[in-house]
């Protein structure tokens, strides 16, 4: 199925994040009725250093509760050099199979990006990848130590992940089959220009925080051709839209510039306030007039507005045949029709 004018189908994620609640079986509901309404992915926050969920272990029990909805937590920076996160949220894509993907940092991605992004490997035609693969054949595969001297047959035995989350842990060298997307789906926050660059290099997925489908577009062409300049090819990258998303005044707009009129900018980011339908409305003209792939939404109030989300504006939009009504695929990466890159596992004779 084909979204009308030739475009293709609208991509849509929610996140699932619940102030207060620490209980990972509080998340498995959210990600159901989203999975329900066929969405590509749910959002999980970082909380590290604060009180909350951790994100991976929450996502990791809700992984045994889903079948098809694809999962990202925001994850701490990835060092340059270091694996633990990496291998973390590896192990979640098997757990998942195939439906893992990640956020870097914080709800804004930082200085920190590049290096985050580039050490999460960028198989599949771009540059700055993993470590650099020395051709033996067998290197860095499944229960290697990355192909490093040392230890019996090459096996780098001083290389152990050591990942501990609230209610996730990953110890030891690492093992088991090469995650079934060859990497996890990265997304990545590209509102600020610092940051532009480097997501439409390495990342899968970009979000954009605007109010306007003007502003998307200019930003979403920028991306694309940042992407073709780095060598990549420019349909390999998803631009969402992030919305912050009030639900509860029904179809009358609360003031100027919300409800049909659109988002409005706040100080935590765009935010639109109305109801289902008007959404509807402003999700199809963004994704028709080509200012965004499709929308990550943010539900203000986390269990009133994703099931208004799902069970009135996707339902429209899947009526207006602009959005799927099941999934064609099992991971992620097909969700979003991203082809699978060669895992870093992959070998080069």
């Amino acid at each position: 199925m084909t979204a009308p004018h030739g475009r293709g189908l609208l991509h849509l994620a929610a996140a699932v994040d619940q102030r207060g609640s620490f209980d990972a079986a509080a998340y498995v509901g959210p990600a159901q009725l989203a999975e329900r309404g066929a969405l590509d992915f749910v959002t999980l926050g970082d909380t590290s250093g604060r009180p909350g969920p951790d994100a991976l272990g929450v996502l990791a029990r809700v992984a045994s509760a889903t079948r098809r909805i694809g999962l990202v937590p925001t994850v701490p920076d990835i060092r340059p050099g270091s694996r633990e996160v990496r291998e973390a949220v590896e192990n979640l894509d098997r757990i998942s199979r195939g439906r893992a993907g990640w956020r870097s940092g914080g709800a804004t991605a930082g200085a920190g990006t590049e290096g985050t992004l580039e050490t999460a490997g960028t198989e599949g035609g771009t540059e700055g990848g993993d470590e650099p693969r020395r051709g033996t054949e067998g290197e860095d595969g499944p229960g290697t130590g990355g192909g490093g001297t040392g230890g019996a047959g090459g096996r780098d035995t001083s290389y152990r992940v050591d990942y501990r989350g609230g209610t996730f842990s990953v110890t030891g060298p690492p093992t088991g089959p090469p995650p079934p997307q060859g990497h996890p789906v990265r997304v990545v926050d590209a509102t600020g220009s610092s940051v532009r660059r480097t997501a439409a290099r390495y990342a899968d997925v970009a979000l954009l925080r605007v109010t306007g489908p003007a502003q998307a577009r200019a930003l979403r062409a920028e991306l694309r051709d940042a992407a073709a300049e780095s060598g990549r090819a420019p349909d390999t990258l998803r631009v969402l839209g992030t919305l912050t998303v009030d639900l509860g005044d029904g179809e009358r707009a609360a003031e100027p510039g919300h409800g049909g009129g659109g988002p409005r900018h706040t100080p935590r980011g765009p935010l639109y306030r109305g109801g289902p339908v008007g959404l509807a409305e402003l999700i199809t003209l963004w994704h028709e007039s080509e200012a965004v792939d499709g929308f990550h939404l943010i539900p203000a109030e986390p269990h009133r507005d994703l099931e208004r989300l799902v069970n009135g504006t996707v339902a429209l939009l899947q009526h207006r045949g602009l959005f799927r009504t099941f999934y064609p695929g099992s991971t992620l990466r097909e969700h979003l029709r991203l082809a699978r890159p060669a895992g870093r596992y992959a070998v080069t004779r």
